[in-house]
């Protein structure tokens, strides 16, 4: 065994790395964090094909990213192996199975969501909802509100998006400017803030080490920058003047293709984060599903492996299917939430192959820390916000002004309590409300 971490691993085949990828789209439930633990337990302990400092590094510049940063470390891992097309299938893997399976449940849901039985589970899910929203706030900011500064920044926006109704991306515009301006004039206030450091514990030779030269394919390069982001850019202003072409500018499949480009841009935090951005667009300006539909959306996410941000998917397919540009309700569901995903995710590919290399030529030289921490502080605000909408909905059915619904405030509770003590399994925690909820249908 000693003489095996001697002589160090075997760089995996890219056959290999596509079986490898192909079962994590598969089995990488638990938000993130579970998703990055289940990475690093299987790339850095076992396999061994990355160093912690190296997967720590590569992680770090997927944080100050937009858009899903366990998806994006998938990608930058694949393309560091195996470039560019290592990158496309690391990342396509990441996301495809959880599509495919929340495309289904969607079907589900809007075939079948009238019967008892179907609305019993999702009585029972909702509450749960609330619970895990609230434990997600608390896990960012545990790590994130670490001073009055950042507390302040988390509260401020709550106030603004909460009460008044502030657009997200504002907030998260303004969290980086403050963040960039106590950076140059306090530095030392928001020192050490939203991000990984790596730790002390080796696990032997990775076939990416600490002290492996950067592949060639892997160095920066003033060309092949350019290249990314002008094939980028084509790709996506080709789809978007399709889009254009076939059912014109107003459209929903086109709109959705902008709405959610936007989203993409701005998914600072992770998908919690921009929940809020997407209600405020698809529920409230769009109006392409009810209030009570984008709940029982994120239940569905919860359960389905993959990035929490392909509840997007489930929010394209209800469009589609309640606006459809086809005769078929089904196929334009199918379609629309097939844009919503490609254009959700294409900014996340241009943003690892564009600036990947850079960051592979300036290790531990990165200077984004305080706006990201100040962004991290605003989202926790606004994770807070979304939780509150999410309970009036859950708690107050039928509006504020009408009756009180107490078994949905108990189970809530219950569903915290056992979140904040006991740490349980998301999975675990919305199969057992489910039940809950047919017991509750079978007892009215």
């Amino acid at each position: 065994m000693n003489q095996m971490l001697e002589a160090g691993p075997v760089a995996p085949t890219l056959k290999q790395a596509f079986w490898y990828w192909l079962k994590l789209g598969f089995i990488s439930f638990g938000g993130p964090a579970g998703q990055i633990a289940i990475m690093h337990h299987d790339l850095v302990e076992n396999k061994r094909w990355i160093s912690e400092k190296r997967f720590l590094h590569a992680l770090n510049y997927c944080m100050v990213l937009p858009g899903p940063e366990a998806q994006q470390l998938a990608t930058y891992i694949g393309w560091l192996m195996h470039k560019t097309r290592g990158g496309l299938i690391a990342g396509g893997l990441f996301v495809l199975p959880s599509l495919f399976i929340l495309m289904l449940l969607s079907y589900i849901y809007m075939r079948f969501g009238d019967l008892p039985s179907v609305a019993g589970v999702l009585y029972g899910i909702k509450p749960a909802v609330v619970a895990i929203v609230l434990f997600a706030a608390y896990r960012i900011g545990a790590r994130a509100l670490k001073n009055k500064a950042l507390w302040a920044i988390a509260a401020a926006a709550f106030v603004a998006i909460t009460v008044f109704k502030i657009p997200f991306p504002l907030i998260v515009l303004t969290a980086a400017l403050i963040g960039y301006l106590v950076n140059r004039f306090q530095p030392a206030l928001f020192a050490g803030g939203g991000g990984h450091a790596a730790s002390q514990k080796s696990y032997g030779k990775a076939v990416i080490d600490d002290d492996s030269p950067t592949p060639r394919h892997a160095k920066f390069n003033l060309n092949m920058f350019i290249r990314f982001i002008v094939v980028g850019v084509i790709i996506w202003i080709a789809a978007m003047l399709l889009l254009v072409w076939l059912y014109g500018w107003d459209a929903t499949f086109t709109q959705m293709a902008w709405f959610f480009t936007k989203a993409a841009l701005i998914t600072f935090g992770g998908a919690y984060a921009v929940l809020p951005y997407v209600y405020q667009g698809a529920v409230v300006h769009y109006g392409w599903l009810t209030p009570a539909q984008m709940m029982d959306g994120l239940a569905l996410g919860e359960t389905t492996p993959g990035p929490l941000i392909m509840v997007v998917a489930f929010v394209g397919f209800v469009g589609g299917w309640s606006h459809p540009a086809l005769a078929s309700p089904l196929l334009a569901a199918i379609l629309a939430a097939y844009i919503v995903t490609f254009f959700t995710f294409l900014p996340s590919f241009i943003f690892i192959f564009v600036g990947a290399p850079f960051i592979e030529s300036t290790q531990n030289n990165l200077k984004l820390t305080a706006p990201l921490t100040a962004i991290t502080a605003a989202v926790v605000g606004v994770i807070v916000s979304l939780a509150v909408f999410f309970a009036t909905h859950i708690f107050w059915p039928n509006g504020l002004a009408a009756s009180f619904d107490w078994i949905a405030l108990v189970a809530a509770l219950v569903a915290g309590f056992v979140l904040f003590k006991f740490k349980l399994n998301i999975i675990k925690l919305i199969g057992a409300f489910a039940l809950f909820g047919l017991f509750h249908q079978w007892l009215i």
